[in-house]
Parts: structure tokens; C-alpha cells; sequence
């Protein structure tokens, strides 16, 4: 695969294009637990950059959505009622 220059910069994304003409994004770093539960992937592939900078900016809102999700899961779980617990 041949690095493709970038016109809009993805920090964090590394976009080629494969010796057959089709473009790939990769993301340096995984997406944590939660984003990958969520339906985060870490490589997309499109026809055009149009195309790939929106799969791009899909994943990061999935991974985005699915971290508040889990925060806001974390905080509950501290502040759990005793009395609701099974005994």
C-alpha cells in the first residue's frame, strides 16, 4: 500500500491507498473496550476521500458516544443502593 497525501489531516489516522486503487484508513491506536462494543472499527475503507473522511469521523462519533455512555455507567455504579442489592 502507498501512503496518500492528505488535503484534511485525521490526527490519529494514517489513510493509504492499496496498489488496487482503494482507500484505507487505519487508526494508529485501538479504540477502547467500550468503543469497540459499541461498533467502533479500527480500519475503514471507501471509493474516495469523501467517502473515507466520513467512515473516519463515523468511528470516532461511535467511540465518542460510546465512552460518555460509559462513563455515565462508571458513575452510577459508585453510588449504588445497598437495599437494592440481592442478598
Amino acid at each position: 500500500m502507498n501512503r496518500l497525501p492528505e488535503p484534511r489531516s485525521h490526527d490519529g489516522w494514517r489513510i493509504l491507498r492499496s496498489d488496487a486503487g482503494r482507500l484505507w484508513a487505519t487508526r494508529d491506536r485501538p479504540f477502547g473496550r467500550a468503543a469497540e462494543m459499541a461498533g467502533a472499527f479500527r480500519t475503514v475503507d471507501a471509493d474516495d476521500l469523501g467517502q473515507l473522511h466520513a467512515k473516519i469521523a463515523q468511528q470516532e462519533r461511535i467511540a465518542d458516544t460510546a465512552l460518555s455512555g460509559s462513563e455515565g455507567i462508571a458513575r452510577s455504579d459508585t453510588s449504588v443502593n445497598p437495599q437494592a442489592l440481592p442478598h
